[in-house]
């Protein structure tokens, strides 16, 4: 069983950039049904990754929390229903 829930998020708003806490997630392109296959990005020791489907630019930013995003709204999984 995995140990910590890998963090989504989603650019349903088509802002440039996403600044996210992770550097490992899930894109998932926009909120469900329009959400693509949710993709695995790793950013290693970069800073940046770009979403292969959406095209969605993230940009690791240390100070927020690993499911933080700036938007914040682009964050998903906080308001799911469990």
């Amino acid at each position: 069983m995995a140990d910590h829930v890998i963090p989504h998020f989603h650019n349903s708003d088509g802002v440039e950039v996403v600044r996210v806490g992770a550097r490992e997630f899930q894109c998932m392109g926009a909120l469900p049904p329009f959400d693509h296959p949710h993709v695995f990005l790793d950013m290693g020791d970069d800073n940046e990754k770009i979403c292969p489907y959406c095209s969605t630019l993230y940009r690791y930013d240390p100070s927020l929390k690993e499911d933080e995003s700036v938007p914040a709204s682009c964050a998903w999984g906080k308001d799911r229903a469990a």
